[in-house]
């Protein structure tokens, strides 16, 4: 438990160091991150072996562009992965704009370094639609361009809120959310099939340290929606405490 607080600290002040740098040249906004989880699920497919992982992440934001980076560590040994592996690495690339008041877009790519047995790097184009209204209805396409074998997408539709709780809780909100996917024959990330895929639900208390670091315990269900996706994954949930420092 030492080595994995120092980790976390670790990883929260290599963001604020390089957050401080960059602001010298331009005016860079963005977070640093990191968590643990009881398991790492990734459209409804359990990854870790029901092993508890660490995840961790920084995002820099600038002129509409944001570059992230995201990490997950392997805590503890199964039969097909082994502890303190870091056997992810998500480099992402994201440019974001509004269609006026009501919609907001992104576009970008997610570069997959993985080392996961039977898996290969990818990257994957995706973009995004969000209505700028209740629940904030947001639409993510997504395109494997490189490792897939067909030429299929991916698409997600969520919906989210927040609930200030302050008249109850001081310096806390409730994050409830709720998604649903597609499956349009992805068949490196997913399957080759073609149907709904996963549903889930979430939910996150974010409670505010001080004005720029944020404790979230998190939760998430996950299960499977046509015969198809059922035969590949199975209702799962996972849990989580996250520490985020915003800058």
């Amino acid at each position: 438990m030492k080595k994995l607080t120092v980790l976390l600290v670790a990883v929260l002040m290599l963001g604020a160091s390089f957050a401080a740098s960059a602001q010298a040249a331009i005016q860079v906004e963005g977070d640093a991150y990191a968590g643990i989880w009881d398991k790492y699920m990734w459209r409804g497919f359990n990854l870790s072996d029901s092993r508890p992982t660490v995840q961790a992440g920084v995002d820099l934001s600038a002129g509409g562009f944001t570059l992230s980076t995201w990490h997950n560590w392997q805590l503890t040994s199964s039969d097909n992965l082994r502890s303190g592996e870091m056997n992810e690495t998500d480099i992402i690339l994201t440019y974001a704009f509004d269609l006026g008041d009501m919609v907001s877009m992104s576009v970008g790519d997610i570069f997959y370094s993985l080392d996961f047995d039977g898996a290969e790097d990818t990257n994957e184009l995706f973009v995004t639609a969000t209505l700028n209204t209740l629940l904030s209805p947001n639409l993510k396409i997504s395109w494997d361009w490189d490792a897939a074998e067909e030429e299929g997408m991916f698409y997600s539709l969520d919906i989210s809120h927040s609930f200030d709780l302050a008249q109850w809780m001081e310096k806390t909100s409730l994050n409830l959310g709720a998604l649903v996917s597609y499956n349009q024959h992805s068949d490196y990330s997913v399957g080759d099939f073609g149907g709904w895929h996963n549903y889930e639900l979430s939910a996150s208390l974010d409670y505010a340290l001080t004005d720029q670091l944020t404790i979230s315990p998190i939760f998430i269900l996950s299960s499977g929606i046509s015969s198809a996706a059922k035969a590949v994954i199975d209702t799962e949930t996972a849990g989580a405490l996250n520490l985020t420092f915003t800058f």
